[in-house]
C-alpha cells in the first residue's frame, strides 16, 4: 500500500492525504504529442514509461504542456478514495482542453481504470479510451478508434502478460537511477486493499530480461535500479513453467528465487546499485539479507510494511503474520545488515474495530523498529476490498485523524534520532543533482536511502565519500571528503 504520502515534516491533514503525482516528458521525438499524468505508486510511474514506449512505436513523442497534446493519458490509482477524486477533478480540467482544443484523445489508465471499467465512460463523457494495467499493447488500436469517433475499453487482466519486451521510455529521468518492474499482480488478499483486483493475479517476469534491462542501464550512463513489484520476496521464475523464455545454461527444473534474482542483477557491475520495493514480512527469507550483506553494491534498505502493531488487527487485515513474526523479521534484520541498515514502513490508523489498546501497540511496535521513514494513512474503505465486505468502517474520522498525527508525531521523532546517529559518519553518496533547494548544492543518497545534501559541483552519476555534519528529519547535511 504505496503511494499516498504523510510527509515527516508536514502535519496538515490534507498534506496527509495528498497523492503522489507527476507530469511525465521527454519531448525528444515523435510528430504527434503524449501528455501522461501519473498518480500514486512507483509501478504506476514505471507503467507510464512502457505506455510511452509503445506509443513512440506509433509515432507519438511526449509534452510537458497539456495544451500541446493529441493524446492525454491519466495513469491513475484506486488505493483511496481522495486519490480518485483528484483524477476526477483532474478529467474536469481536461474538459476545458478538449472544449478550447477540439480533436483531443483522453484516456483513463491503470487500478481506477480496472475498478470502475466502464462506468469512467458512463460517469465521465470526455473520456475516450480506459485501460486497465495489462491492457497497455491495445493502446494504438484504441486511440486510432478514438480518433474515429469510437469509445474503447480494454480491462482484461492477464494471467501472463509482464511487458518483458517493451523497453521503457525513461521520463523525467536524472539519468541516474531507474525503475525496472520484476513481476505484475499481487496474491496477496490484504483485507484492505484493490491491488488484486485492479491489477491481477501475481506473475513474475523472465530474469534474463531483467539482467538485460540492468545492463543497458548500466551502459547507458545509470547508475541504480529500483526492482520494482508489490510483493517483490514472492518472486519465482522457473523454466519449466515459462517454456516462452527459457533461463541460458540452465535446465528447465531451474527456479530463480528473488535472492537470486538479486545476485544476478548486483553483477551486473560493482557500481550499479541495485535497490527493490516492496517487501512482504510473511515472505523476506535470511536468503536474501545474506545477499544483501554479500554484495556492496546491494543497498542496505529495506521497506518492510507492517500497517498495524496489534496481532488481531493484523489478522483483520489478512496480513498473514503478527506482531512476533514481524518483530522477528526485523530482528533478523538488524543481526544480519546490522543497524545501519534502513527499514520503512507503511501503517494504518482507524483500521476497522481498532481499539484505543490496538493503537498503542502499533506506537509500540514503532518503539521496538525505530524506523527510518514510514507512509502514514488513516484507513479509507475502499469498494469491493474484503474489508468493505466483511468490516464495519466504525471508527469515528476524527479518532482516525488523532491515531494518525499520533503516528506521524512517533515517526518524526525516530526520523530524527535515526538521522542524528549518522552525524560524524561518512557515506558512499550517489550524485543525483542538483539540490532541490539550491543551485550551488548537491544531493544524492546514501546505501540506506538518505537524502544527502552538500556544497560542491559534481558530475551526476559519481560516486562521493561525504561526512554528515548535520541533519533534519528528512535530510542529511554533509561535506566532500577524500
Amino acid at each position: 500500500m504505496q503511494g499516498l504520502i504523510a510527509d515527516i515534516d508536514l502535519v496538515e491533514e490534507e498534506k496527509a492525504e495528498a497523492c503522489d503525482y507527476k507530469v511525465s516528458a521527454d519531448e525528444k521525438f515523435g510528430a504527434k504529442k503524449l501528455y501522461i499524468e501519473s498518480y500514486g505508486c512507483q509501478m504506476n510511474f514505471s507503467d507510464s514509461e512502457i505506455v510511452t514506449s509503445i506509443l513512440k512505436e506509433e509515432g507519438f513523442g511526449t509534452t510537458s504542456q497539456v495544451e500541446q497534446a493529441d493524446v492525454i493519458l491519466i495513469n491513475t490509482c484506486s488505493i483511496r478514495e481522495k486519490a480518485e477524486q483528484t483524477v476526477r477533478n483532474r478529467l474536469n480540467y481536461f474538459r476545458g482542453v478538449k472544449k478550447r482544443n477540439g480533436e483531443v484523445t483522453i484516456g483513463v489508465l491503470g487500478c481506477m481504470a480496472e475498478r470502475l471499467k466502464s462506468k469512467l465512460l458512463e460517469e465521465e463523457k470526455i473520456v475516450d479510451l480506459v485501460l486497465g494495467p495489462d491492457a497497455y499493447r491495445d493502446l494504438p488500436k484504441l486511440v486510432k478508434q478514438a480518433e474515429e469517433g469510437e469509445k474503447g475499453i480494454n480491462t482484461f487482466l492477464s494471467r501472463e502478460e509482464t511487458y518483458a519486451d517493451i523497453a521503457p521510455v525513461r521520463l523525467n529521468s536524472n539519468g541516474v537511477t531507474a525503475f525496472i518492474s520484476i513481476m505484475r499482480g499481487c496474491d496477496n488478499m490484504c483485507s484492505f486493499c484493490v491491488v488484486p483486483f485492479t491489477r491481477g493475479r501475481e506473475r513474475s517476469r523472465d530474469p534474463q530480461s531483467i539482467v538485460k534491462e540492468a545492463s543497458d542501464l548500466f551502459n547507458q550512463g545509470f547508475r541504480e535500479v529500483t526492482l520494482l513489484g508489490q510483493n517483490v520476496d514472492s518472486y519465482k521464475w522457473s523454466a519449466s513453467e515459462n517454456n516462452k523464455a527459457r533461463l541460458e545454461k540452465s535446465n528447465e527444473d531451474e527456479i530463480v528465487s528473488f535472492a537470486n534474482l538479486l545476485e544476478m542483477v548486483a553483477k551486473v557491475h560493482p557500481d550499479l546499485r541495485v535497490r527493490f520495493s516492496t517487501s512482504h514480512p510473511k515472505d523476506i527469507t535470511d536468503e536474501v539479507l545474506h545477499t544483501m550483506k554479500k554484495y556492496d553494491n546491494i543497498c542496505k534498505n529495506i521497506h518492510l510494511p507492517a500497517q498495524s502493531g496489534n496481532s488481531r488487527v493484523l489478522k483483520l487485515m489478512n496480513r498473514t503474520y503478527d506482531r512476533e513474526w514481524y518483530m522477528g523479521r526485523v530482528d533478523a534484520i538488524r543481526n544480519i545488515l546490522g543497524e545501519n541498515c534502513g527499514i520503512t514502513s507503511d501503517m494504518i490508523a482507524g483500521f476497522c474495530s481498532e481499539t484505543e489498546e490496538e493503537h498503542q501497540d502499533t506506537l509500540s511496535l514503532m518503539d521496538y523498529v525505530k524506523y527510518d521513514f514510514s507512509y502514514m494513512f488513516f484507513y479509507s474503505e475502499r469498494p469491493g476490498t474484503l474489508a468493505a465486505k466483511k468490516y464495519e468502517d466504525d471508527i469515528p474520522l476524527e479518532v482516525k485523524k488523532r491515531r494518525l498525527q499520533e503516528i506521524m508525531e512517533k515517526q518524526r521523532e525516530y526520523s530524527i534520532k535515526r538521522n542524528q546517529r549518522d552525524v560524524g559518519k561518512t557515506f558512499k553518496v550517489l550524485v543525483e543533482g542538483k539540490s532541490k533547494r539550491s543551485d550551488e548544492q548537491m544531493q544524492g543518497r546514501n546505501s540506506a536511502n538518505k537524502v544527502v545534501v552538500f556544497d560542491g559541483d559534481y558530475p551526476k552519476g559519481s560516486y562521493l565519500n561525504v561526512e554528515v555534519f548535520d541533519c533534519s528529519a528528512g535530510t542529511l547535511f554533509g561535506k566532500v571528503v577524500a
